[in-house]
Parts: C-alpha cells; sequence; structure tokens
C-alpha cells in the first residue's frame, strides 16, 4: 500500500547492520523495489545506472538529473517499507550541488546516499578510462553532505573508484581521508578479488563498508555470506535485476514479432490475480478507515 516513508529509516539500518550484513537487491522503479519488499527484502538499493538505464533508456555517464533520481527514490520509499540507499553519483555537481544532494534524497525518504570520487561525467565503476577528482575534492564534497543532512542516523556513503588508477593504497589513502571528513560508511569499488576485499577491510578495521557484487565487472562473484566473514555490512546487487528483466522482454518481443502471439509465455509471465496481488490491489478497493 502506498504510505508515508520510513521514520529515520537510516536509524532502522544501522541496526541492521549491527546484527549482520545486510543484502540489498538493486532496484530501479517503484515496482521493482515493491517486488522486493514482497520477497521478503530487508532493504533495498537504488542503483543509479539501472535507473539511468531504464528512466532513460541511455548509459549511465550522468545524464540523468537529482530530480529524475531523488523523484525515482520517492516514489520507492512510499511504496516499500524498508530502508533504501539511492546511488547519488557525484552528488550531481559540486559541495553545494551535494548539499542539495542530500536534501533532496532526505526527503524522498532514503535511509542514506552513496557519493563517488570520480570526475563527472563519471563511468561505471567497472569500465575503464576513468578520473577521480583530487581526495581533497571529494573530501570537501563529504563533509558538505554530512553537514547538510538533517537526520544524524541518514548515511553518507562514500565511494572509492582509486583502485584502479591508485592501487590499494591510493583506495585505501582516500578512504580513510573520507572518513575523516564525515563518511558514515565506505564503497571500495572495482577490488579484483577476496583477497583485496580483506586487505581494505583489515586496512579501515572500523567503519562499515559496502560491498558491489555486480556482474560481469572486475571483481568475481561473492556470496553474501563470504562478505560478512570478509567483515563488510552491506552488500549490493546493482544492475542484476534490470538485466534479467531485460533479457526476458528481449526475448518475449522477438518471440511476439516472430509468432503474432503471446501464446507460448502464460506460463511464464505474472497473472492477473499475481500481478494484483503484489500490487495490494484488494486493499485499494476495500473500506479504509482513515
Amino acid at each position: 500500500m502506498i504510505q508515508a516513508p520510513l521514520t529515520s529509516p537510516g536509524a532502522t539500518l544501522r541496526l541492521m547492520m549491527a546484527s549482520g550484513i545486510v543484502v540489498m537487491p538493486g532496484a530501479f522503479s517503484a515496482l521493482s523495489a515493491l517486488a522486493a519488499y514482497k520477497q521478503r527484502a530487508t532493504a533495498v538499493y537504488l542503483s543509479g545506472g539501472a535507473i539511468t538505464n531504464n528512466l532513460l533508456g541511455v548509459p549511465d555517464i550522468a545524464l540523468i538529473s537529482l530530480n529524475e533520481m531523488a523523484g525515482v527514490a520517492a516514489q520507492a520509499t512510499q511504496v516499500a517499507p524498508v530502508p533504501m540507499i539511492c546511488d547519488a553519483d557525484t552528488g550531481f555537481g559540486e559541495a553545494w550541488n551535494t548539499v542539495r544532494t542530500v536534501i533532496e534524497m532526505e526527503r524522498a525518504g532514503l535511509a542514506g546516499i552513496h557519493l563517488e570520487d570520480q570526475v563527472s561525467p563519471k563511468r561505471c565503476g567497472h569500465l575503464d578510462g576513468k578520473a577521480l577528482i583530487s581526495p581533497d575534492q571529494m573530501a570537501e564534497k563529504v563533509a558538505a553532505a554530512a553537514a547538510a543532512k538533517r537526520d544524524p542516523s541518514f548515511m553518507i556513503i562514500a565511494r572509492t573508484d582509486a583502485r584502479g588508477l591508485e592501487g590499494m593504497e591510493g583506495s585505501v589513502h582516500r578512504a580513510k581521508l573520507y572518513v575523516e571528513a564525515g563518511a558514515d560508511a565506505i564503497f571500495p569499488e572495482g577490488l579484483l578479488s577476496v583477497e583485496e576485499f580483506a586487505e581494505f577491510r583489515q586496512a579501515v578495521p572500523e567503519t562499515p563498508l559496502l560491498a558491489n557484487m555486480t556482474e560481469f565487472g572486475k571483481t568475481p562473484l561473492i556470496s553474501a555470506s563470504e562478505f560478512e566473514q570478509l567483515g563488510y555490512q552491506l552488500v549490493i546487487f546493482p544492475v542484476t535485476a534490470l538485466r534479467v528483466m531485460l533479457k526476458a522482454i528481449e526475448e518475449f518481443y522477438s518471440d511476439l514479432l516472430a509468432t503474432g502471439t503471446q501464446a507460448g509465455w502464460m506460463e511464464r509471465m505474472r497473472s492477473r490475480a499475481e500481478l494484483y496481488a503484489t500490487l495490494d490491489y484488494d486493499d485499494y478497493l476495500g473500506k479504509v478507515t482513515w
């Protein structure tokens, strides 16, 4: 049912992190966030790449606006009552842009955001050819973000893409600087192995860490339980659901155009009743006591 977002979702997420790793399926719309919740997801990640692909039909190269991202986030938090972290790219600009980003994203009902230290227009974290802003520039953004939040539990997660350009040493150096600037957690992007995730944890021993378990990238497939053993508190699966959906849609469209009927797909789709159950359709039609 549509409802006001959670009150202080950052506090809820922090409590969850304290009791074990939080698995965050990637969503790209209100409906996909609702579907994750209906399958018992306790938290959801809103992927900037997946939202950009889904909403605009373009690559993740900083073409989406703050208002578009915050709008999707606000729609998702109104139907899926679980803590959500949203990708905020580079803060959509410099320090003052980052301030506005935090205000809008917190207003959307999120538990937190992550900011990255790439030069805009950014690139996917698992592609080559990235460029980084200076550590001090990123620390200024993190400090601005931390100062802008109204709810102290709202999480500012600093992502560093330094592994591919400055090695593990540079990545760790930046992470420590971002923590000093006010980051609540660190997101080390593009690590290459279990050993590197362990090395990063050892080098940044006390700060909560987020792992990106994307597929077809630089990181091998690592399970949530393995990340938990490595000492990580959050693991996201950002574009997995979008990739699954797109493959199914493309196969269906191809078959429909070839055969002129959906008859062969009836057992591979959600029925009307199942769709309505996901949407809580009957609850909207029933008598409501306001």
